[in-house]
């Protein structure tokens, strides 16, 4: 097989966006392309002919590491010897259908806006390393997100972009005629045509729906175009499409799931298609097949924040899903209870959470405190019961850890923890040796990662500037930040309960922490907010105003447009998370648990999967675990908590060095907190918990569905 032929092969399965090795053979093709192009393979290897990447491949001697990394990717897809395929079950003959509005793989697949998308990605990414039949249902988002500038008053503005379809690792779903697959949504006003795309995620498939095809009306075409944008109308149609869409993408490729897994309301729609499948399959009312699609149906909800469930009008419900409610046999009442509280009262708006929750029979959060605020949240659905038999359980999500461990960290795993770690992640016993790693050469492996942060900050903040002087803006001198002092990172959507000003409250306080003469502490904000929330916006443009005060300039800065390469480099480089929601609103948060794979300390309030996680030895905590009813009160309290955890344990901890120059105590702290809590809060142990606990069940109980003479075949070349 030819080199090229290999080289594309690799690109248009994105189980290289875990694979180091793979992504350093694509750099050294030609590293300044390959960050231009977003580390994105497929576009990079567009820019060459079949005859100047040959070529080039000779002359950098890359034959032998194509032709491994070729053999590993083949090696990958063959392994029978999966968690999955001795757990799995009726799962493979019945995969799980993983519905989700947006799905955050990598920086060059451009679908997703923050942490609800990351985490499905994580999630496709670790079914896949386990072997667990999933198949991802979502939209293709042709414009993505969008891209943040910052100007010099420290606004945020908003630029939409147009992916180009060729250039991304996805491929038109066909069928066996070879031709495109279409499948269509019925609103009252139209019949919407879909085209699905189909992207290899490893071991399982991303399926990806988009109304942009020929025979559309403008407005029809336009509504899988942007992410979380629009009004009303756009968003329940884009819900319309995701669910509706999805499912009969699903059946058009001949792909029978045994588990619709809806990864928040956004996509509850699937389950009144499922529905309608089961009453086509076995000529039965809605009534005889809703107990039984709803046995079928796993929930997550990932928000405890009022505003964040959709809601839309009765008449934009029946505008949209009115066929569907008709083919099913529901009155435009029947259908509508269905998304209310309380199905008698004509005023209330129709919520797809309640929808999601009134059809399945699995529902979870996505911490144990997520698990107890959702409870009594919703515990109106289930009047006559106690709040806490309220039936939401919670698995705690974790992430993928090879999408987000660095390089140098992930060697020096290689060369003392167990044989095969990388399989066995979810473990304790897998991180036991992390103590037996000299305090000397961990500390160098942080300090490289470090000056990675610093180098990235550095080109971040120029390449801002450049644009800047371009306005004739009035421009500071470039500084960076010191790779010596006390950085901390605090990244995440700007929505104002994570308070991502809270220590400017006081600002003075600020300073001395900040300029301290012998102990300085540095920080590195970053942060989208919606382009609708004019609060989030105004929190981000105060943190960016604090960057321009001449006592924190080279101390303080913003990094614009916060995504996956933006992330990454944060959390593998910093000393210290800092995480100041205010509790109980955070779900659960997963940037801390990148950080500590990493090497770097949490300092966070005990909210979400930080509350489960620390334990005085493995991190440092915001306050006790309070709740004020008064807002002003408790933000006052914890940012007097947060000033007192930086100035009495983090910074001593910090700076206290001994004659080599190591802060022992704090390498200890850090080993620690890898130790305890890397086996457990990672994506591998969620996919698995996920599977014993909602998947199995749904899809029929623990029965496995292989044929005898071909589960023996695998036990026999297993060693069982």
């Amino acid at each position: 097989m030819d080199i090229d032929v290999k080289m594309r092969e690799l690109a248009r399965n994105l189980q290289w966006t875990w694979q180091p090795e793979v992504i350093r053979l694509f750099r050294a093709i030609d590293p300044a392309l390959f960050r231009s192009v977003k580390h994105n393979p497929v576009e990079l290897l567009a820019r060459f002919s079949k005859e100047d990447l040959e070529k080039r491949a000779t002359d950098l001697a890359l034959e032998p590491r194509i032709n491994f990394a070729f053999h590993r990717l083949r090696e990958y897809l063959d392994n029978e010897h999966t968690w999955g395929a001795f757990h799995g079950g009726p799962l493979h003959s019945r995969p799980v259908a993983y519905f989700s509005a947006e799905f955050g793989l990598h920086e060059s697949l451009p679908i997703f806006s923050g942490g609800l998308g990351v985490l499905a990605g994580d999630h496709l990414k670790a079914a896949s390393d386990l072997g667990v039949p999933l198949v991802g249902v979502g939209l293709f988002y042709a414009q993505g997100y969008f891209n943040q500038e910052i100007n010099p008053e420290g606004w945020q503005s908003e630029h939409y972009f147009e992916s180009d379809v060729e250039l991304l690792p996805m491929d038109h779903a066909l069928g066996p005629d070879g031709e495109p697959i279409f499948v269509k949504v019925k609103t009252r006003e139209s019949e919407i045509k879909l085209g699905i795309w189909s992207a290899q995620v490893g071991r399982n498939r991303l399926i990806l729906l988009d109304s942009d095809v020929e025979g559309n009306s403008d407005a029809d075409r336009a509504l899988t175009t942007t992410l979380y944008g629009g009004d009303q109308r756009v968003r329940i149609r884009q819900e319309h499409i995701l669910g509706v869409g999805g499912l009969r993408a699903l059946c058009a490729l001949e792909i029978c799931p045994g588990v619709i897994h809806m990864n928040e309301g956004h996509s509850a729609f699937a389950v009144l298609e499922l529905a309608r499948k089961l009453m086509e399959r076995d000529a039965k009312t809605f009534s005889e097949v809703e107990e039984t699609a709803a046995s079928m149906t796993v929930f997550t909800t990932h928000t405890p924040v009022e505003a964040g469930h959709d809601r839309f009008s009765a008449e934009l419900v029946e505008s949209t899903i009115g066929p569907l409610r008709e083919q099913i046999g529901l009155s435009e009442k029947e259908l509508l209870g269905l998304g209310r509280v309380n199905p008698d009262n004509n005023n209330e708006l129709f919520c797809m959470t309640v929808l999601g929750m009134k059809m399945a029979r699995s529902i979870n959060g996505v911490s144990a405190i997520h698990g107890r605020v959702s409870r009594a949240m919703w515990q109106s659905l289930w009047p006559e019961t106690e709040v806490h038999q309220i039936p939401i359980g919670h698995i705690t999500n974790g992430v993928h850890v090879h999408s987000w461990l660095a390089v140098p960290m992930a060697q020096l795993y290689d060369r003392y923890l167990r044989e095969k770690w990388k399989t066995r992640v979810c473990y304790p016993e897998t991180w036991e040796r992390i103590f037996d790693i000299e305090d000397t050469e961990f500390w160098e492996v942080h300090q490289i990662l470090k000056v990675r942060l610093v180098d990235f900050v550095e080109r971040a903040i120029k390449v801002q500037h450049e644009r800047w002087a371009k306005s004739g803006a009035k421009i500071n001198n470039i500084t960076r930040l010191d790779p010596a002092a006390l950085t901390v990172g605090f990244a995440r959507r700007a929505a104002t309960y994570k308070r991502l000003g809270l220590l400017l409250d006081d600002i003075e306080r600020f300073d001395r922490l900040v300029n301290h003469p012998e102990h300085p502490v540095q920080f590195v904000f970053s942060g989208k907010a919606h382009p609708a929330d004019e609060p989030g916006k105004k929190l981000i443009q105060r943190v960016c105003r604090v960057t321009q005060d001449p006592r924190f300039q080279g101390k303080i800065f913003f990094v614009e447009d916060y995504g996956y390469n933006v992330s990454r480099h944060l959390v593998q480089g910093v000393d210290v998370w800092l995480n100041t929601p205010r509790r109980p609103l955070e779900a659960c948060g997963t940037s801390g648990e990148k950080v500590l794979l990493n090497g770097g300390l949490n300092l966070s309030i005990l909210d979400g999967w930080w509350a489960e996680a620390f334990d005085g030895t493995n991190g440092f905590a915001i306050g006790e675990g309070g709740e004020h009813a008064n807002l002003d009160k408790q933000d006052a309290y914890d940012r007097e908590a947060t000033y007192n955890a930086f100035e009495n344990e983090v910074i001593p901890l910090f700076y206290d060095r001994d004659e080599q120059g190591l802060p022992r105590g704090w390498i200890h702290r850090v080993k620690r907190a890898i130790s305890s809590l890397g086996w457990k809060f990672n994506a591998d142990r969620m996919v698995q918990d996920y599977t014993r606990n909602c998947y199995l069940p749904a899809c029929g109980g623990f029965i496995c569905s292989f044929p005898r003479g071909a589960l023996e075949r695998r036990l026999s070349k297993s060693g069982h």
